[in-house]
């Protein structure tokens, strides 16, 4: 499969047929949700760290990028293709303008690697994926527990370190709601610092307990159950290089789940931890949809009677709740399911807002309870046409949706979608999709 940067640029759209049924086997690329705050704990760390199963996705590589500005060594073995090592070395006197932050969602993992380095840390207001804005009130508040302070201006914002002696050997902090990205900026915060975290009502999914596993290979002490987060520093400055990995894709993998469920296929997506599936898998049982999970892989079988029963598809904070990101690729399959489905995602209050129009433009009918709530019956039958992907989700979820449109559906707007799978169409044509690249 060839992801080059070269190739991926040059394809600004994709046109998608309906075919046969999906089948066969596909490997899930690692994870854009889990190497982000990986590479930001590597980073923070103070020493080097290897890390293998980095993604080509888009805002993995401008993170890199971004470390490499910030005066962090990251080197690209030739012989491992998707490993960095992540290494600290002599930083400038003055922290660089990170302006290009501004173009990913999730530019905040870098305030702790600059204080690290600068003792401050600058930063524009999130950009990437337009699906409301991406509050920092929380992370802020995190800062501020470790003695920071907290500047801000209508550009972005400053967060400039506490002086050594004024830091604090224990932070006690406990979260209003259960958000990851606060949760791992807790969590790097400390390690910046060497302090201990106690960290209350933490988010549990598992690129945060991920971090937790790395950090502990690191020699830290980590645990965490449903209430909370202890972190405490190891005795002495560990040396040499530790070894981390980037789990695999589960959103790649629910995303190519639900695409193999909607044709009625059968296949099998590898690669990916399939405890890390377990919500999404419970709702294809539920809609009669059988679904195997095995350490690495979820299998899809073939649907021989649908349940009817409807999909409720809630995304949630909880460690046991769906997660966001799931929702779009759900609500494409639910089109196909009979039933009357509802879905519901207020962690990313714009979400539907690029969604649903989409959707619309194929003719799928669809019931806006609110900005954030929605319901659909189906199945339904969708009309191809010229669709936009304005979101990484909204595109993946029109792949879905045109696999079963009649006609052919024209997916524009790839530099999105590229922004968290290296090349998600590529995946689908290995289960057999009809899929043309659409030059620009």
């Amino acid at each position: 499969m060839d992801l080059s940067p070269a190739r991926t640029r040059d394809v600004d759209a994709v046109t998608v047929r309906p075919g046969r049924p999906l089948a066969g086997t596909v490997r899930v690329d690692g994870s854009k949700n889990a190497a982000l705050p990986l590479l930001t704990a590597a980073a923070s760390l103070g020493r080097g760290v290897r890390l293998s199963g980095i993604p080509a996705s888009a805002d993995v590589q401008r993170m890199l990028g971004l470390l490499e500005q910030a005066g962090y060594r990251v080197a690209r073995p030739v012989a491992e293709p998707g490993a960095v090592i992540v290494t600290p070395q002599e930083h400038p006197a003055e922290a660089p303008d990170l302006a290009d932050a501004a173009r990913i969602r999730a530019s905040y993992y870098l305030v702790a690697p600059l204080l690290a380095a600068y003792g401050q840390a600058a930063l524009p207001w999130p950009g990437g994926c337009r699906i409301g804005d991406r509050g920092m009130e929380l992370h802020f508040t995190v800062y501020e527990a470790f003695g920071d302070t907290v500047l801000l201006d209508d550009s972005g914002y400053r967060v400039l370190a506490a002086d050594r002696g004024r830091g604090r050997d224990k932070v006690v902090l406990t979260l209003p709601f259960r958000s990851r990205g606060a949760s791992i900026a807790a969590i790097c915060r400390a390690v910046v610092a060497g302090s201990r975290l106690e960290l209350g009502n933490p988010n549990l999914s598992p690129e945060t307990t991920g971090v937790l596993a790395a950090l502990r290979s690191a020699g830290w002490t980590a645990r965490a159950d449903s209430d909370t987060i202890t972190l405490a520093p190891p005795l002495g400055i560990p040396a040499g290089t530790v070894a981390w990995a980037v789990p695999g894709d589960k959103i790649e993998a629910g995303t190519l789940a639900c695409a193999i469920a909607a044709t009625g296929g059968e296949g099998r997506v590898e690669g990916v931890a399939g405890s890390d599936l377990k919500v999404l898998a419970g709702l294809l049982d539920w809609a009669g949809i059988p679904v195997s999970l095995a350490p690495d892989a979820i299998t899809v079988h073939r649907a021989h009677t649908m349940s009817g029963r409807p999909l409720r598809a809630v995304a949630s904070l909880t460690p046991d709740g769906l997660d966001a990101d799931f929702e779009p690729a759900l609500m494409a399959l639910a089109l196909t399911l009979p039933g009357t489905h509802l879905f519901a995602d207020d962690i990313n209050p714009g979400r539907h807002g690029n969604l649903l129009p989409q959707l619309a433009r194929l003719g799928a009918v669809v019931e806006e309870l609110s900005p954030t709530r929605c319901r659909l019956a189906g199945p339904q039958r969708l009309n191809g046409t010229t669709v936009k992907a304005t979101d990484i989700r909204t595109g993946s979820a029109l792949l879905i949706a045109g696999l079963g449109a009649r006609g052919a559906t024209t997916v524009s707007g790839l530099d999105q979608l590229r922004r968290g799978h290296a090349d998600l169409p590529a995946k689908l044509r290995a289960l057999g999709a009809d899929l043309t690249d659409v030059p620009r």
